[in-house]
């Protein structure tokens, strides 16, 4: 699971540029008679801790059942996916299905290199969850189908909750400060560990104020961050991380958060599922103390916005085996089989209806109440290049948390974040 989800979270807004590729619009494929597809071959690129093998498995039965046609599973690393990808699609003969990270989405778009899938949408993606729907739409087109999805929780010391005397887990965003507050006045332990530069935490608050990152000037994007929607997440991170003895200046991998918590003397921290593994890795002894719940809204109704970090499947625009390629599709992203996949990765499935596969999985289950009102940074090809190191939207609000105004901060930054979102893609 950890490499799984810090890859498809990571590997999001990431540069990608693409030769466009060409294709007819029925792909090429010769029509399904008796036989159906028989003797042709998909080729379908996954990442690797994506798809487990049982899944594999059961997916190319029912698909050669279908069919009559084989399937060929490809994995693939996250490390180098995006040369060797763009490179792959400028090819006469592309995977015919791939696995892309759901904010890369768009600018595989912009390039022509995905075929346009709106006919399965309609097929079989009306209750796709809108949230989780909107990274595979560029263009108002339907570009790429929405996978599994993955996004933070607030992992907690039961112990350490216990001993602060709190016996309800909170509901708002004002009960967990208060949480946190009566941690530190009656225990010994930091109420939470929130490093000032995490980053993706603060995109998940941005989206909860219904704030956005960049805005259009004329026709390009520059810098929102002096919005005052902006400004009030970045107050309420700047709140919490007050509670905090993490630096300011470091992000939840420098170091790993979940190794801070395993030393057990941590109230909470803001993590994906997979960090408490890291923490009982560090101290298996804290494995009986680790409890999870969804981060906490300004109102009970609504859960807090979160970053949603995930998958996306789309069809090679220059496959000739489109329409076999969307067989699969309608196979893979079933009730079924979407719903065995959650089961069995504990990943958020790309509808509503289907969470109940993530039954017993306690760090799942608190995550998927919030991604329907999760989010992404912004869905632009432009995006790409702002996260690179050093990432500016971390160093506003290293500034902030040192002292400085939001509005103080957002200009100094300016400067840097307008130049990388006119930089060519």
């Amino acid at each position: 699971m950890k490499r799984k989800l810090t890859a498809a979270i990571g590997i999001a807004g990431m540069m990608v540029s693409i030769a466009a590729c060409g294709g007819s619009d029925d792909g090429g494929d010769s029509k399904a008679g008796a036989d159906g597809y028989k003797g042709q071959t998909l080729t379908v690129w996954v990442m690797d801790g994506s798809s487990p093998d049982q899944w594999q498995k059961d997916v190319t039965a029912a698909f050669e059942k279908k069919t009559q046609a084989k399937v060929k599973f490809e994995i693939q690393q996250w490390n180098g996916i995006q040369q060797k990808l763009t490179t792959a699609l400028s090819e006469e003969n592309p995977p015919d299905v791939f696995e892309i990270g759901n904010t890369q989405t768009p600018a595989y778009a912009k390039t022509g290199g995905l075929a346009d899938l709106a006919d399965l949408k309609s097929a079989i993606g009306a209750d796709w969850t809108q949230s989780l729907n909107n990274s595979s739409v560029f263009d108002g087109k339907q570009y790429a189908a929405p996978w599994y999805f993955a996004n933070r929780v607030v992992i907690y010391n039961k112990k350490v909750w216990a001993d602060a005397g709190i016996k309800d887990l909170p509901k708002t965003r004002d009960e967990f400060y208060a949480d946190l507050k009566q941690i530190g006045d009656k225990t010994k332990a930091e109420p939470i560990y929130l490093p000032g530069q995490n980053w993706y935490h603060f995109v998940g608050l941005t989206v909860g104020e219904g704030a956005e990152l960049v805005k259009k000037d004329g026709d390009k994007y520059v810098s929102n961050l002096a919005d005052p929607k902006v400004t009030a997440a970045m107050e309420t991170y700047k709140k919490f991380q007050a509670l905090s003895e993490a630096p300011k200046d470091k992000d939840e991998a420098t170091p790993q958060q979940g190794e801070v918590f395993a030393k057990g003397n941590v109230g909470a921290f803001i993590g994906m599922g997979w960090e408490a593994g890291t923490a009982i890795k560090a101290n298996p002894a804290i494995e009986k103390e680790i409890g999870y719940f969804t981060i906490p809204g300004a109102t009970a109704a609504k859960p807090e916005g979160v970053f949603l970090g995930g998958s996306n499947l789309a069809v090679a625009a220059g496959s000739k085996k489109q329409a076999l390629a969307k067989e699969f599709l309608k196979i893979a992203l079933s009730d079924q089989y979407e719903g065995e996949l959650a089961k069995l990765n504990g990943v958020i499935p790309n509808k509503e209806s289907l969470q109940t596969n993530l039954a017993g999985n306690a760090a799942a289950e608190a995550a998927a109440p919030a991604a329907a009102g999760g989010g992404t940074t912004p869905l632009i090809p432009e995006w790409a290049a702002v996260e690179n190191a050093p990432n500016p939207i971390k160093t506003y609000m290293t500034a902030v948390l040192n002292g400085k105004s939001p509005a103080e901060a957002a200009k100094q930054v300016e400067g840097e974040f307008n130049k990388r979102l006119s930089q060519q893609q």
